[in-house]
């Protein structure tokens, strides 16, 4: 029996990437991986703690009031790069509190981290925080490491070789419909909102953009839909989700590893009917 391909398959396959010398995977993974746990340690000791005033310390906004910055995303990002420029000197870094090394646009392969994505839930104490770090290539993200402290979880994927959430392998959800599942918005437009409530699907705001497109490579959400981010805020989980067999879609529907202008990253059977709820 021959069995055809489904219609949103077939219409957004995602384009295959370059291999990668398997060495580097796995020392890139093994040290990503430590990164991470590193973080989570750290994230979960400090978050929500409070000093004179009611803020953790160093936190102080940015251009945006809500916009936050605390000693915690200093501290990890300095940490990160100290350990990526031993482990791999000439790789440049792209962070959110320091910018870009000299060479990162045309390098290829640059570290990208963002310390805490979702950094205002981490000056409140609630627990949708996280660490990202990819080690991305002209391809896109090549391993990716999300640290997901509040629920004790540490994503690690490669490209080849699927996804683990402590460890255990995970995938996306398999379903041809997104009506009884969740959809992760950062942030939500009325026009999506409107079209998945007549869907019968549900659509969520963790405020963590890292931790929405991990949802969608855990199983636990069928799609998310992101606008209005930094490439450090989505490569380590792109990363999760392009492993865990999830489609990457620009706002014209077409596959892209790690779109700049936004994105919907959805279960294959899925990723059209979302995408058409989202454009209206």
């Amino acid at each position: 029996m021959t069995v055809l391909p489904r219609p949103d398959a077939a219409a957004h396959r995602m384009p295959v990437p370059a291999p990668v010398e398997p060495g580097l995977l796995s020392r890139a993974l093994e040290v990503a991986g430590r990164l991470a746990n590193d973080a989570a340690e750290v994230i979960a000791a400090t978050a929500g703690r409070s000093v004179a005033g009611g803020l953790p310390p160093g936190a102080t906004s940015k251009a945006d009031p809500f916009d936050w910055v605390t000693d915690t995303d200093r501290t990890l990002e300095r940490h990160t790069r100290r350990v990526l420029a031993a482990e791999f000197p000439g790789v440049p870094v792209v962070g959110e509190e320091y910018g870009r090394d000299a060479g990162a646009a045309d390098a290829a392969l640059r570290w990208v981290v963002d310390p805490v994505d979702g950094t205002a839930n981490f000056v409140a104490g609630f627990p949708w925080c996280a660490y990202s770090l990819a080690l991305v290539d002209h391809d896109g993200p090549v391993v990716g490491v999300v640290a997901d402290p509040g629920r004790s979880r540490l994503y690690a994927a490669a490209r080849g070789r699927g996804v683990r959430a402590n460890g255990v392998a995970v995938r996306v959800c398999d379903r041809d419909d997104a009506a009884g599942g969740l959809v992760c918005a950062e942030p939500p437009t009325d026009t999506l909102l409107r079209a998945a409530r007549a869907g019968h699907a549900g659509v969520r705001v963790l405020g963590s953009s890292a931790l929405a497109i991990t949802q969608v490579a855990g199983g636990q959400a069928v799609a998310a839909v992101l606008q209005g981010y930094q490439e450090w805020d989505v490569a380590g989980a792109l990363a999760l989700a392009l492993a865990a067999g999830a489609v990457v879609v620009d706002v014209d529907g077409r596959p892209d590893p790690m779109p700049a202008d936004g994105m919907v990253v959805a279960a294959p059977g899925v990723v059209g009917q979302v995408l058409g709820w989202w454009r209206g």
